[in-house]
């Protein structure tokens, strides 16, 4: 080993939480005492020297007495060739650390790495425990496939993404495709170099979860426990995503807090000698030699528990499980409000302690406090009545957009409908505005029954008498019965609706513009039809399915068409009835 690493002394920089604005992590940075050796250069070139450098700061780290999990950098050319990173993990049992309190953050280059021995090598470590984080992803080599491949737990973007972002499209295009990439893959989004409060509002809200850069604290000999964090918050990330099922909340990985981790047979003087040695602790978890969590010592009740007469005498030299009681958990994938209906149920004297957040294997890899969940609900709620319609109370077209962008990526077939009341200008006209409104209303709340019988689907008010539906191809006519088969009125005057759908198979259109723009012409079809209709089609055809027509309906139960009995021709100049069941040829 050269020399000059006995001259080595590393800088720590934080890795802060922007959903609770504390500390979630600490990054050690190699810095030479001699500034003529490029340290990163000497460490790509020799994986033996890559490895011993982090295992230097993982010792380096134990020196700051800190109990924050660690991101520690190794060059993915190293992970290939000593896949099991054997000094790292002297390193990290010498501390007293566990494999899954250390993120590896993987730095390029990636071109001349092999790409099997790699991906080899990162399931090990996985195995292990460690968590694995795509280091500088925006301005390296790191190809997307293999980055899909390699199911980051973290991606970290690049410093220079942060530059202009709060005014550039593109970056915020590529921030907003690496979250998407993130969900998909159950990771969370970090970005470095956040240097102003504007850079630091334009990262919550382009979704980021965790941040690096000077606003917050530079790298410094003493690791930092406090952060600077703007104190007039922006509002929380919109655009976030909804599963199939809500409501579902944030998910709990974005308020990950540090856990206080000890043996399962630590004495209750070390657990009490623990708390008092580290004064912003609430709780400690007593884990089993595989970082299973057994038991869980609330502060307060512990602390008082020693403190009353005899306390010290009875407690102090026997096992802390005495003073213990069963752990809270939930996995890495727990929504925010399942962690809520968790505390709901539990007992009451608890209400405020700590849970445990568990990865796949029932290890702990950190903990979340009841009042970070609160406040993000809080803001959710807050942000979601913002977006409402406030006649119907339904959501606006951003919720729905952001919903087929989301499907779409996913590879699914959609139906986008657009439904509106015929000529709501004369019903205002006739009827008055009062029961226009009522109208509306009326017709929002029947989408919203619909909508909840069929939960893949989604509706909102864009405004006036313009609503949109998305849902699967064949969830579509439980809407048509309930909105085009009955009898509507304001006041004493008869309204009917239209309803234009467009269905686009995978592939067919890029996001919610041109699912919108083919849309457009199919909802000019169906107002050319008197009454009631729905009009189908698909992006780049001409074809047109009739499903509703006026002049082909029939009174009574036969009013109700048969899907499978519409017909569709091309052109656009006749129009006749093609049976019983009112389906249509729009030709």
């Amino acid at each position: 080993m050269p020399a000059w690493t006995d001259q080595l002394r590393f800088a720590f920089q934080p890795v802060v939480n922007l959903a609770t604005g504390s500390v979630a992590a600490l990054e050690p940075l190699a810095r030479p005492e001699d500034g003529e050796v490029d340290v990163l250069a000497c460490a790509r070139q020799c994986p033996d020297l890559d490895a011993e450098l982090a295992a230097l700061a993982v010792q380096a780290a134990a020196e700051q007495e800190t109990l924050l999990p660690l991101h520690v950098n190794v060059f993915a050319g190293t992970v290939a060739k000593r896949p099991e990173l054997a000094s790292l993990g002297a390193a990290v049992r010498a501390a007293g650390r566990r494999p899954w309190e250390i993120t590896l953050d993987l730095v390029g280059p990636f071109t001349q790495v092999p790409e099997q021995e790699l991906l080899a090598a990162v399931a090990g470590l996985r195995d292990a425990g460690y968590r694995i984080c795509a280091d500088g992803v925006g301005d390296g080599d790191l190809p997307l496939r293999m980055l899909g491949e390699l199911a980051p737990d973290l991606v970290k973007l690049d410093r220079s993404l942060c530059v202009r972002l709060e005014r550039d499209p593109g970056r915020q295009a590529a921030v907003a495709a690496m979250r998407q990439l993130c969900e998909r893959v159950g990771g969370l989004l970090a970005i470095e170099g956040v240097e102003t409060e504007r850079q630091y509002a334009a990262v919550r809200e382009a979704g980021v979860q965790l941040a690096q850069g000077h606003l917050f604290a530079p790298p410094s000999r003493r690791a930092a426990t406090e952060v600077y964090v703007p104190a007039a918050l922006p509002p929380p990330v919109s655009g976030r995503r909804v599963p199939d099922r809500a409501p579902s909340g944030p998910p709990v990985a974005q308020f990950l807090q540090p856990a206080a981790l000890l043996p399962m047979g630590a004495s209750a003087g070390a657990v009490r000698s623990h708390l008092t040695g580290f004064p912003e602790v609430s709780g400690v978890l007593l884990v089993d030699a595989d970082g299973v969590p057994v038991r869980a010592i609330d502060r307060d009740r512990f602390l008082l528990s020693l403190s009353g007469r005899y306390g010290h005498a009875l407690y102090a030299d026997r096992p802390a499980l005495r003073l213990a009681d069963r752990p809270r958990t939930v996995g890495a994938d727990a929504t925010a409000w399942q962690v809520l209906d968790m505390i709901a149920d539990g007992e009451r004297d608890r209400t405020g302690d700590d849970v445990a957040v568990v990865d796949e294997r029932g290890r702990c890899i950190g903990v979340v406090h009841l009042a970070d969940i609160l406040r993000a609900l809080a803001e959710s709620r807050v942000e979601e009545a913002a977006r409402l319609n406030p006649l119907t109370r339904l959501p606006g077209s951003d919720a729905v957009n952001g919903e087929v962008d989301r499907r779409i990526a996913e590879g699914r077939e959609i139906a986008l409908s657009w439904l509106d009341v015929d000529g709501f200008k004369q019903v205002n006209d006739g009827a008055g505005f009062a029961a226009g409104d009522e109208l509306i209303r009326s017709v929002g709340r029947t989408l919203a029954e619909v909508a909840a019988r069929e939960p893949a689907s989604r509706v909102g008010h864009i405004g006036g008498d313009d609503f949109l539906v998305l849902a699967e191809p064949d969830g579509l006519e439980p809407f048509a019965k309930a909105l085009l088969d009955v009898a509507w009125s304001a006041g004493e005057m008869p309204v009917t609706l239209s309803l234009a759908t467009v269905v686009c198979p995978p592939g067919s259109v890029t996001g919610h513009g041109p699912a919108a723009a083919a849309l457009a012409p199919l909802k000019k079809a169906a107002k050319e039809f008197p009454g009631a209709s729905w009009v189908v089609g698909r992006p780049g055809s001409t074809r047109t399915e009739v499903r509703r027509g006026a002049a082909a309906r029939v009174s009574g139960p036969a009013a109700a068409v048969d899907p499978a009995a519409a017909v569709a021709v091309d052109g656009a100049e006749d129009r006749a009835p093609t049976g019983r069941e009112g389906a249509r040829t729009a030709g």
